[in-house]
């Protein structure tokens, strides 16, 4: 934004009467890394070169148990700065802002009062808040939320690929959404993309902070790898050797795990240089796992010299640092590739937290959640928490890391209708999958030991009956999640769908109730199979129809089975 107006704000935020109130109180940046994992050194990587992260963690504490509440960016961001989970607000989609459905949230629950967001709540108790780079998410028809910020957010404005040969191999995918290359390596500088210019702007907007010693402040810097495409200056893929990079070990989906549960990958798949069917072959397995890591080095890089700013400006013995990856990413485990399931690689998540007064080059198993780090922040500010918050305050943890505060996390991913919430303790994760609102006893359910099977081999829900009880009980404390938010436009038209879908089966039940009572010829109520093939159209391939429909095994057909197969 032009500086005289960034200015004019800062005058304005000056004159604002709880600041006097706000100059003794810390200041915060927020560090926000979009999809990224724990691939990081301090976190236990042995390949990842991430010196900047790593030594953050000697700052404060790093927690190796935290979770993101869905892995997905909007529902992911919305959690971190409202405070609250997706299955609160109502919104698991990237298109939906979430002012519209935590004002509807409010409207049917007055007491609740206006969803006040994390800046927002920092603002108002006397803090410049700004946010810089990707803190919300922005595209897919979604929209910045103005009232989170003292100015107006910023984002970079720059070239996704710098290579000629990238740049003409920028064609529509599915969607019409212009896409390139998956990778870049080009020997250009950090600020060339887009993390480079979010590191600078930063920078100046924490120098011009000094000329207002009496407000603290709120930075949020976003940065925006390694999200896809994996691009990064050619010094930080030559960090790696590509033969020393870790491989996949487990290339299958859980066995017997619902086959929904995966993901295919689409995100990757709409890069013009993937759109290839079937499994990704290991050389470029290979490649993007290379990328990753260079787009994560390139990442840990500008967080390093902001974090340097915070230093040479005199900040650091009055500022929270924060760091925090929005949701994981799978890397060829499980023969997934990007986020979007409920499995440890999709919604683990790095956290750092450093304090001033806490503690320093720790770790902690503490679980926590994305939503725990608003009332955190706020605590350790000293300021007042905001009410009806889903999270819970970590700072006890951050000042002796050895303190717990969740017996379990939970986090959420939608597939089709259904819903699939996750409850993970310090040994097992629990997955219920059904319908909202509908009865526990129609969710199927996934369950795995971390104990004995840490790389998710094997569903064993049906095992272990007595741990899925225990678990699907501590779920069930939670309020039953609300439905995808739409507005009254949406909501008409799934109305009339539903009705017209509720006619065609009717319709369809009448006609298959006619056809079974035409095959039924000794009038006793079931088919048998040479009944079931009477007046087939394809003779040949309706025996092995049979089985499907009869799903009590009984060699028989009721009309229930025949009916609604």
């Amino acid at each position: 934004m032009p500086r005289i107006a960034l200015l004019f704000g800062l005058t304005l935020f000056i004159a604002c009467p709880a600041v006097g109130l706000a100059a003794e109180r810390p200041n915060v940046l927020l560090i926000c890394v979009d999809d990224l994992k724990p691939t990081i050194g301090c976190f236990g990587d042995p390949v990842a070169v991430t010196p900047h992260i790593d030594a953050l963690a000697k700052r404060g504490v790093r927690f190796d148990s935290a979770y993101c509440n869905q892995a997905v960016c909007s529902p992911s961001r919305n959690s971190l700065m409202t405070g609250l989970r997706p299955q609160t607000i109502g919104v698991y989609d990237l298109p939906t802002h979430f002012r519209l459905a935590t004002s509807e949230l409010t409207a049917n629950d007055p007491q609740r009062g206006e969803v006040v967001t994390l800046s927002q709540h920092f603002k108002n108790n006397g803090y410049l808040a700004q946010g810089l780079g990707k803190i919300y998410h922005i595209g897919h028809g979604n929209i910045d939320d103005k009232a989170s910020w003292s100015v107006p957010s910023w984002r970079p404005k720059g070239p996704s690929y710098v290579l000629d040969a990238n740049v003409k191999n920028i064609v529509p995918d599915a969607k019409g959404k212009k896409r390139g290359p998956a990778t870049e390596s080009a020997d250009v500088s950090d600020e060339t993309y887009g993390d480079g210019k979010i590191a600078l702007e930063t920078i100046e907007r924490i120098a011009e902070t000094k000329k207002n010693p009496e407000q603290p402040f709120f930075i949020a810097a976003g940065f925006l790898k390694p999200h896809l495409p994996f691009v990064a200056p050619k010094k930080y893929w030559d960090l790696y050797h590509p033969s020393e990079l870790p491989m996949p070990k487990v290339t299958s989906p859980p066995i017997d795990a619902p086959t929904y549960a995966g993901t295919s990958g689409g995100e990757l798949r709409n890069y013009s240089d993937m759109r290839i069917k079937g499994p990704i072959d290991s050389s470029t397995t290979r490649h993007l796992i290379h990328g990753y890591y260079a787009a994560t080095s390139y990442a840990d890089a500008q967080i390093g010299k902001v974090i340097a700013a915070i230093d040479e400006h005199g900040f650091a013995d009055n500022t929270i640092i924060v760091l925090w990856g929005d949701h994981g990413w799978h890397l060829g485990d499980h023969g997934m590739w990007c986020k979007h399931t409920n499995y440890e690689q999709a919604a683990r998540i790095p956290v750092i937290i450093a304090a001033p007064g806490a503690a320093r080059d720790a770790s902690t198993s503490a679980m926590m959640e994305t939503v725990d780090i608003y009332p955190t922040l706020v605590e350790l500010a000293g300021i007042e928490t905001a009410p009806n918050l889903d999270g819970v305050s970590q700072a006890e943890v951050v000042r002796d890391p050895s303190q717990h505060v969740r017996d379990y996390v939970t986090h959420v991913y939608p597939r089709s209708s259904r819903l699939g919430r996750a409850i993970r303790n310090s040994r097992y994760r629990m997955v219920q999958w059904k319908e909202i609102g509908a009865k526990p006893d129609s969710a199927e359910m996934e369950l795995y030991d971390y104990e004995t099977d840490p790389l998710e081999t094997q569903n064993i829900a049906s095992k272990y009956p007595e741990i899925v009880a225990t678990m699907n009980a501590e779920l069930e404390k939670q309020p039953e999640p609300k439905p995808q938010w739409k507005s009254a436009k949406q909501r008409a038209a799934a109305a009339e769908k539903l009705k017209q879908d509720q006619q065609k089966r009717a319709q369809n039940a009448k006609s298959r109730t006619a056809m079974f009572a035409k095959r039924d010829r000794d009038q006793d109520g079931f088919l048998t199979l040479e009944e079931f093939l009477l007046h087939q159209p394809d003779p040949d391939e309706a025996p092995k129809r049979f089985p499907k429909f009869d799903k009590n095994n009984d060699q028989k057909l009721s009309e229930d089975e025949f009916v609604y197969p």
